[in-house]
């Protein structure tokens, strides 16, 4: 029985390796390797060993992208955050019957793929779109409002897409949250707000940087959004690797760009870590 049961573990331990080694393994080798090499017109990489894939992303051109691509996914991040903690920790705070209800409602857009939901912001935001149709009802406006094809469209995308990411780490966070510190914080005279900024924010520190994380990672990366709300003015990372693989077809710049992007990644997922091991020590020693 016990060689049955460790057999079996074996060979489930096998298949997650063998997957992970074929799905994810080689083809991030095989693209380490492709952004070291040559584009070719003919064959579309040349196996010639070169920097130069490396040394492009400090062109003026794709520095600006670049410094563009994360401006627009931290002010996403910002009013994700903005947005977000409010409305997990009314959630937390409401009743335990009402939270499965409202966490559905936070979860259901992920049913309907991100690309036909940014479909969908189009006939939202468009010039004769829902939203200009209202507010010229309502006698707000006297004429449309521009809004497709701007940053503002790609910016309110982000939000629209990620919001979900930022909400459920700060709900489980504040959901989690050990109430006799604030209970401790009342009887020592702060107020409300003392209250927020000394006990209840520094708490919910780890689920802050988690739901930050998980919005600003893939707002790097969202080409679908950009293209269709944006424009070609409101470009990301992720449109320009895009570009460069289907497009112009220099696979070894594509493959450089999304390197790069995965080591800026990586490194803030360390930080990630190393914040969070400094919060718990903090934690511990108070």
């Amino acid at each position: 029985m016990i060689s049955k049961k460790f057999n079996l573990q074996n060979a489930i331990i096998a298949l997650i390796v063998g997957w992970l080694t074929l799905f994810v393994l080689i083809p991030n080798v095989m693209i380490i390797g492709t952004s070291f090499l040559t584009r070719d017109e003919a064959n579309l990489i040349e196996l010639t060993f070169t920097f130069d894939n490396y040394l492009r992303l400090i062109d003026p051109l794709y520095a600006k992208v670049l410094l563009h691509s994360f401006y627009m996914a931290i002010v996403a991040t910002i009013l994700c955050l903005i947005i977000g903690y409010p409305f997990a920790y009314i959630v937390a705070k409401m009743p335990e019957k009402w939270r499965p209800i409202m966490l559905f409602l936070v979860i259901v857009p992920f049913w309907t793929n991100s690309l036909i939901r940014t479909y969908g912001l189009k006939i939202v935001l468009g010039t004769q779109g829902i939203l200009n149709k209202s507010l010229i009802a309502m006698e707000i406006i006297d004429k449309p409002i521009r809004l497709m094809y701007t940053e503002t469209a790609v910016m309110i995308g982000l939000v629209y897409i990620l919001l979900p990411f930022m909400i459920l780490p700060l709900y489980s966070a504040i959901e989690k949250l050990d109430h006799t510190y604030v209970e401790a914080a009342k009887d020592l005279g702060a107020n409300k707000f003392q209250i927020f900024t000394k006990v209840t924010l520094p708490l919910t520190m780890p689920g802050i940087i988690g739901g930050c994380l998980l919005v600003l990672l893939p707002a790097l990366g969202m080409f679908y959004i950009s293209d269709l709300l944006g424009g070609a003015k409101n470009l990301l990372i992720g449109n320009v690797i895009k570009s460069q693989v289907l497009n112009a077809r220099d696979w070894p710049f594509g493959a450089a760009t999304s390197i790069a992007l995965t080591i800026a990644m990586a490194i803030m997922l360390y930080a990630y870590y190393r914040a969070g091991k400094l919060l718990n020590k903090k934690v511990e020693l108070d």
